[in-house]
């Protein structure tokens, strides 16, 4: 099947999509519930083939990563919705102004339609079903463009979904050619991307010519502010994990560390320790994942010796030109010492195991620093100084924070995850995610009782009399 043919049935899919969202009465609570449980069933009865495909794709990939990380997290996303929903859908009473009673206010949650989603290969199950399963407790119709650096994933996705769902109901494209153009081009009700900011730009691009609503969850610098208060041995074991998940391929991962100046040389070497503890100097420890390609693993190298270049240190438990790394596309932990604003490894997202480690004064240098740059999509901050601490979530903004740790804030279902500005726009999980995917209906009812409504022409003093009284009302 030749591209053009690929893209008409693309085509051809949606419209039949949209056709049923427009014609059909809105998906009921069963048939909400059911299709999160067709979902979950997918995800369970197949846990080790995804495992085994991401693996693949990565090259290698933890599997335990996989299951907490992407596998436990999706299964928890379906079950808190299908627990909620109920809730979720009901109209809500809204109070309604004295002047207007005893009128009532309702608002009504509604399915917006066709939702699409361009998945990130990073998390590829996570990143992909969690947004799907905002949008089916929405009620919406979903269509799901994987990322093309995962293919056996992808190819397993499609053949999953295909097996428990209609393909008017949720449907998996292929990966080939432009496909992500010809998606992303389609008029959606809404439009979720999941990537680098560099293409989140194209895609909301493409989707302004629609109108199309979209969440776009990007990346940026995430910061680890370790303050002076802070247990430097604790900071520096909870900030290695955090920077190593995934071997750094993670968009709320610490970008960069910022940390007293006397304390840098002593930091960098505990974080160093910790990263060696969890994750050894051998390249066939199955707990480190490989980098998802040959072209990001080269990328990585020039980041660590353009900064060398430039005078930083490098600490490293291994050369990444050592074979046993290389044949396996594992990048060795790197710290970067004496990083400047001039070097790429601050100037782009670094998207992999290495962190540079920056010396900073204080709180409002530190303060400074962050509101220098794009607003990252995560911020951390280690320490015991509560005035320290709520002056860095007072006089900052990021898309979402985690106090003496990291990642932790994306984990909370009952909080929404999103970034702002460069790092992204809108966001989701839980209740947020349905309600980002549905549309929010006002509905004002009338009653027979009330006359404040009655300012129909002619005008005359009893007009003039009810302009009054709204005014003292107003």
């Amino acid at each position: 099947m030749d591209q053009q043919v690929k893209n008409a049935s693309l085509e051809a899919g949606f419209h039949r999509m949209t056709e049923l969202s427009r014609g059909a009465p809105p998906a009921s609570l069963a048939e909400r519930l059911d299709r999160l449980t067709r979902l979950r069933t997918a995800v369970a009865d197949n846990e080790a083939r995804f495992s085994q495909a991401i693996s693949a794709d990565f090259g290698h990939r933890s599997q335990v990563e996989t299951s907490i990380a992407e596998v436990l997290f999706v299964l928890g996303e379906i079950k808190h919705a299908a627990s909620h929903l109920k809730r979720w859908m009901a109209p809500q009473r809204i109070a309604t102004q004295l002047q207007f009673f005893p009128a009532t206010n309702r608002l009504i949650p509604q399915p917006l339609g066709v939702v699409g989603i361009i998945a990130p290969w990073n998390y590829p199950l996570q990143l992909t079903l969690a947004p799907a399963v905002a949008a089916i407790a929405a009620g919406n119709r979903v269509m799901i463009k994987p990322s093309e650096l995962v293919p056996r994933f992808a190819a397993l996705l499609q053949e999953v979904i295909a097996a428990k769902f209609d393909a008017a109901e949720m449907t998996v494209t292929n990966i080939d050619g432009d496909i992500a153009q010809t998606f992303s081009a389609l008029p959606f009700d809404h439009l979720i991307f999941t990537g680098s900011t560099r293409v989140g730009r194209l895609v909301a691009e493409a989707a302004g010519r629609n109108l199309t609503p979209i969440t776009l969850e990007l990346g940026g610098k995430s910061p680890a502010i370790v303050d002076r208060s802070a247990n430097l041995d604790q900071a520096a074991e909870r900030i290695a994990y955090g920077k190593l998940l995934n071997a750094g391929q993670t968009c709320i991962a610490p970008d960069y560390a910022l940390v007293p100046p006397n304390a840098v040389d002593a930091f960098a070497g505990k974080l160093l320790d910790n990263m060696r503890r969890m994750f050894g100097t051998d390249p066939n420890n199955t707990d480190y994942t490989s980098i998802i390609s040959e072209r990001h693993f080269a990328r990585l190298e020039s980041l660590a010796q353009d900064a060398a270049a430039q005078g930083a240190r490098l600490l490293r438990i291994a050369s990444p030109d050592e074979p046993a790394w290389k044949a396996q596309r594992k990048f060795p932990p790197t710290i970067v010492v004496g990083a400047t604003p001039a070097m790429k490894v601050m100037q782009e997202e670094i998207f992999g195991p290495i962190l540079p480690v920056i010396g900073c004064a204080n709180t409002a240098e530190a303060i400074g620093f962050i509101n220098g740059r794009d607003r990252p999509l995560a911020l951390y901050w280690f320490g015991t100084d509560d005035t320290a601490r709520d002056n860095v979530l007072s006089q900052t903004v990021s898309g979402g924070v985690t106090v003496n740790d990291c990642l932790f804030h994306f984990t909370q279902v009952n909080q929404p995850m999103g970034g702002v500005g460069a790092s992204g726009i809108g966001a989701y999980h839980g209740e947020w995610g349905f309600r980002a995917l549905s549309k929010l209906k006002p509905v004002f009812y009338r009653s027979p009782l009330n006359r404040f409504a009655d300012l129909y022409p002619p005008y005359g003093a009893r007009i003039a009399r009810m302009e009054k009284l709204l005014r003292f009302m107003s």
